[in-house]
């Protein structure tokens, strides 16, 4: 049987544990993410994210197909990506307005014109990027601070909501940088940091439970700050024990290892 691939036309879409509404929602799908499908059952379709590998379930009255050839070239084209929290665009032939997202991919970007299938759409006023890697130190915390205030959400990754590894995964992605979904396949990505005084902007800092599981993720700025999604997207102190929270007064979260996910 041939694979089946989608694109997310719509600004996001949940992507949930099983087959119902009321499942855990663990992660979103974001405006023009491709995906296969892996499974069927009734109104669900379980996918997978090119991108990303991530996999789960979305309603099928949210799916947009396209064919093999189209998701192979998106696949692998430059692609451009919105870096407002939330961009307008248009629909000419339909006379319809979207307000898509921070991190939202603009296929065939040309002349602020881009399309999503059959299906044309124009943007105005928008800040667009074309992440590369290269300038990675410059754009990082500028893009970071974007999120500052977004309220914490399971499975989030907008401003309107996000967790702390959507968090990691959005601001690197638009610094050029892939990284996998959740805290703890992160913690496998990259060099290790030996000492907290060593460390560059753009490092990741990972903590650890009572159980020695990776459960939290954060951007350190420095030797003393950490930006992070706990509650809100907040700046925080941090030493070689862990994040202190000054809200709390009280150390948050235990540090377990430091990892480099750009080499220069």
């Amino acid at each position: 049987m041939d694979k089946r691939y989608g694109i997310c036309h719509l600004p996001l879409i949940p992507l949930r544990a099983s087959a119902t509404h009321r499942a855990e929602m663990v992660s979103q799908v974001i405006f023009g993410q491709i995906y296969t499908i892996t499974q069927t059952e009734e109104n669900w379709l379980n996918i997978k994210l090119i991108n990303d590998g991530y996999e789960g379930w979305i309603d099928k009255n949210q799916y947009q197909e396209i064919d093999a050839l189209l998701a192979e070239k998106l696949s692998t084209q430059k692609i451009y990506y919105t870096a407002n929290a939330i961009t307008q665009a248009f629909n000419p032939a339909k006379k319809e307005n979207i307000y898509i997202p921070f991190g939202a991919a603009l296929h065939h970007l040309a002349h602020n014109v881009f399309n999503i299938g059959d299906d044309l759409y124009e943007i105005k006023n928008a800040n667009v990027v074309l992440p590369e890697v290269k300038n990675f130190t410059k754009m990082v915390e500028n893009t970071a601070q974007l999120f500052i205030n977004a309220p914490y959400l399971w499975g989030g990754k907008t401003h309107l909501g996000i967790d702390c590894s959507g968090f990691t995964q959005q601001v690197f992605k638009l610094c050029g940088i892939q990284l996998p979904r959740d805290a703890w396949q992160q913690a496998q990505e990259g060099v290790l940091v030996d000492f907290l005084e060593t460390v560059q902007l753009g490092d990741l800092a990972f903590f650890d439970n009572a159980e020695g599981k990776i459960t939290h993720v954060g951007m350190l700025l420095n030797k003393h700050q950490i930006i992070h999604a706990s509650g809100k997207v907040k700046i925080d102190r941090i030493d070689n024990y862990g994040i202190f929270s000054e809200q709390l007064n009280a150390y948050s979260h235990t540090l377990r290892i430091i990892k480099r996910m750009v080499i220069s």
